[in-house]
């Protein structure tokens, strides 16, 4: 873990965003400061409205906090490359690929990563898979624009909800099973968490009750979930492999579905993983000895080593 005495002495932390997960990387940013501050760094929270946002000139290093579109999908990173600021987590690059499933799905391919079967349709058109289907908009974060079709008379009104986001949809075969996350902190793949919803799959109201109570959403967390050793040493393997297809070094969260048959398949890599009081990362982190200040830290000593490593 990192030393205090090695943390940046002026982090600015970038929370809010234009996306639809502003509220929830306001949580994030608000937990990440904190902790940052019981570090004895001098933090600045910025919560960022669009791409005109300001940083204070000394600053030492961004900690990005924000999810979905701008945040996670390259470009707040081009800003602050361009703007010669160091910052958390992937490059462009890096970031622009993993935010996006299709190219994402591409990668794990290529690369020998079991997958769910899949196709791309344009909105104006009906998939060729057999149902049930899950149909996403392929560029959005935190299961936002994600439907999951059993019936021929949900595929309508599923494509429609998805287009409202893109032109381009994945369709990916539905696999049942279950619910499975695996937090990435460089080389090490961190205990597995079991997510079990109250209801439906693990959408947006069930990953963040706290910011709709009235909506009865939630889940129980099993961490480290109930899956025998030789299971989950292949899990875990299989979640550093999809992570390394896309070039990834820093940090992250690899979904997994384990299917009836007990067969792991990857659906995707979040790359900025909310850090909110119900968050997955840092209760898979828990479980693995590391706090929530430890973790922050981690996330800052990691983002430094690709740098370096980058500029060498």
């Amino acid at each position: 873990m990192m030393r205090t005495a090695d943390l940046p002495k002026k982090i600015a932390v970038l929370m809010g965003g234009p996306s639809t997960e502003r509220d929830v990387s306001l949580a994030t940013g608000h937990g990440i400061s904190k902790a940052l501050r019981s570090l004895g760094a001098e933090v600045v929270g910025i919560d960022v409205r669009d791409k005109n946002f300001q940083l204070p000139k000394d600053v030492d290093i961004a900690f990005i906090a924000l999810h979905g579109t701008f945040g996670e999908d390259g470009q707040v990173q081009q800003i602050l490359e361009e703007r010669g600021v160091a910052y958390t987590g992937e490059g462009v690059e890096e970031s622009r690929l993993a935010f996006d499933k299709i190219r994402s799905k591409e990668k794990f391919c290529q690369h020998g990563v079991r997958t769910p079967e899949w196709e791309t349709i344009e909105a104006d058109q009906h998939p060729r898979m057999p149902l049930p289907i899950v149909i996403k908009a392929p560029r959005q974060g935190s299961t936002v624009g994600v439907h999951i079709v059993k019936k021929v008379e949900e595929l309508d009104p599923a494509i429609i909800g998805a287009a409202k986001y893109d032109s381009e949809l994945l369709i990916e075969s539905f696999v049942s099973g279950r619910e499975l996350t695996i937090g990435i902190l460089g080389e090490q793949a961190l205990p597995i968490l079991e997510i079990i919803p109250k209801g439906g799959f693990y959408d947006f109201t069930n990953k963040y009750p706290f910011l709709n109570p009235q909506a009865g959403g939630g889940a129980e967390h099993v961490c480290p979930a109930e899956i025998d050793k030789e299971k989950t040493v292949e899990i875990q393997e299989l979640a550093l492999q999809a992570f390394r297809a896309l070039g990834l070094r820093v940090y992250g969260r690899v979904d997994v579905i384990l299917s009836e048959s007990e067969e792991p398949f990857v659906l995707e890599i979040n790359t900025i993983p909310g850090m909110t009081e119900a968050s997955l990362l840092p209760e898979a982190a828990a479980a693995a000895g590391i706090s929530y200040v430890d973790l922050c830290a981690c996330v800052i000593a990691l983002s430094r080593t690709r740098t370096e490593g980058a500029s060498k």
